[in-house]
């Protein structure tokens, strides 16, 4: 419970041969720039909001949310909260069992969770990586061969942790995204199926979508719903503080 998205005619045969052969190449050439991955990462980018994304200040997301494992099957329900200034952010998630936060202060990492587990920084994986995708310490790279029909891109920092999009082939939209990162020296996966998307002040923010964690010995799945997104309202940074610390 730590961790409570493929009858030509006759007569024309010898003309489609021709012209196979005279624009074959041409056409490979052009699906091979438009696959390349840090072109990928870029239409990727422009189809969530572009510069807009690229500045945005703050964004604020609460909703609510759904929790099985794979040994508890009945869904428990809760609430949830993320806040994100810069490199700073809150989590919360309420539930009846044990309430999580955890906040990143830019420095630290704080949680309120007792043997001091926390997540790597929310900041460092998934969907917010998405804006870093051209920034220095972010290697944009192609799926793995397990991917390779998939339309999508890697980004990894330089310790390995990393996130693999996936495209929709038409909107180039993000439809889901799988992350590799390390807790406590154990390695941790993490994958995202997107519903549903919501545009606010040209930003276009996953509202609906599944998540799954697996941890091991046990697996965490999460549906997420938000209610209210907000982007670039004031936050001060007294808000980053784990009242407990």
């Amino acid at each position: 419970m730590k961790i409570l998205i493929l009858t030509i005619m006759l007569c024309s045969v010898s003309l489609s041969i021709s012209a196979q052969k005279q624009t074959a190449p041409e056409t490979k050439a052009k699906i091979a720039v438009a696959d390349n991955p840090v072109n990928l990462a870029k239409s990727a980018f422009e189809a969530h909001g572009g510069k807009k994304l690229k500045e945005l200040k703050t964004l604020t997301v609460r909703g609510s949310v759904d929790i099985t494992t794979s040994t508890i099957t009945q869904a428990i329900p809760a609430t949830f909260a993320t806040v994100f200034a810069g490199e700073k952010y809150i989590f919360e998630l309420n539930n009846p069992f044990q309430p999580v936060k955890q906040v990143f202060d830019g420095t630290e990492t704080l949680s309120n969770i007792r043997g001091g587990f926390t997540l790597p920084p929310l900041t460092k994986f998934g969907f917010p990586l998405l804006s870093k995708y051209d920034e220095n310490g972010f290697k944009v790279s192609a799926l793995t061969a397990s991917d390779s029909r998939k339309k999508g891109f890697r980004i990894e920092m330089s310790n390995g942790e990393f996130t693999d999009f996936y495209l929709d082939e038409k909107t180039k939209q993000v439809k889901g995204y799988k992350s590799g990162f390390q807790i406590d020296g154990r390695n941790i996966t993490t994958s995202v199926e997107i519903d549903k998307f919501r545009l606010v002040d040209g930003v276009l923010i996953p509202e609906r979508y599944a998540q799954r964690f697996d941890l091991g010995q046990m697996t965490v799945y999460a549906d997420f719903k938000a209610k209210e997104i907000i982007v670039n309202s004031p936050i001060s940074d007294d808000k980053f503080v784990l009242e407990n610390k």
